[in-house]
This record gives structure tokens, sequence and C-alpha cells, in this order.
């Protein structure tokens, strides 16, 4: 199957994605920020940079996007029908990425919680409030 837009556009619209800062990441960050919690962002040190770091808590929220992450059931992780093999294995990497990265943190001792794009993108902010919560308090 052929691309439907241009070569030029397509490069256009991949260099406007980004990795921080993401409308997803901001909307947990207000969450955990209103809940009462401070953390630190994107710390070099961990594997991963991970997303949001709890250091006194030793723990962490990762936010991910359920195409670049591929998000198992989401209707948003498909492989593209254009361009296949570009993309299967580009993903692929990225979920093996994301395993390599949580069984380092935690053999460091980290908890870590996945949030994904889609549950922040839904009405459930309230219910994604009692989640946050929860991890956060837990032991």
């Amino acid at each position: 199957m052929l691309d439907t837009i241009s070569a030029k556009r397509r490069s256009e619209n991949m260099r406007r994605i980004k990795s921080k800062g993401t409308k997803p990441e901001m909307g947990v960050r207000r969450l955990v920020h209103t809940i009462g919690y401070r953390f630190r962002l994107h710390s070099p040190k961990l594997p991963g940079k991970p997303d949001l770091v709890f250091s006194s808590l030793k723990k962490i929220i990762e936010i991910r996007g359920c195409f670049w992450h591929q998000h198992k059931g989401c209707v948003d992780a498909h492989i593209p029908k254009s361009k296949v093999n570009y993309w299967r294995p580009k993903l692929l990497k990225n979920v093996h990425r994301d395993a390599q990265n949580m069984k380092e943190l935690r053999a460091l001792g980290w908890k870590i919680l996945v949030v994904w794009e889609c549950e922040v993108k839904t009405s459930k902010a309230r219910e994604l409030g009692v989640r946050l919560n929860k991890f956060l308090k837990s032991r």
C-alpha cells in the first residue's frame, strides 16, 4: 500500500512528534501534582530516563503512547499498512527496550506504574487519579 501523503509532508509530521511534554504526560503530571506529590522528570541517571521519578518513594510512573509502545488490545496500537518492513521492527524495538528498561529498574528496587495514552485521553480522569494515588501510597 502506498503512502497517501508526500514524503516531505510525512517527514514534517514525524518531526512534530515529541518524546517529552506530550499531552498525556502533562495530564498525568497535573493529576499527580494535584494529589500533592512532587517528582523529578526524565532522570538521566536511570535506565530509559523514566517520565516521573519519585526518589523518596522509590517509584516511577511511565506514560506511554499506545502507538509507539504498542499497547496490547488498544485500537491505536496498529502497524501502519504502508512500509510495514520499516514500522514493524521499529515498533517492536521500542517494546523490547521498554521491557529491558523495566527489568533493570526493578532490579534496582524501583516500583513502576505504566499509564497508557488511551487511559489519559478518556474521560476517566477521576479513576486515573485514584489509581495514581493508590500506587503512590502503597508500600
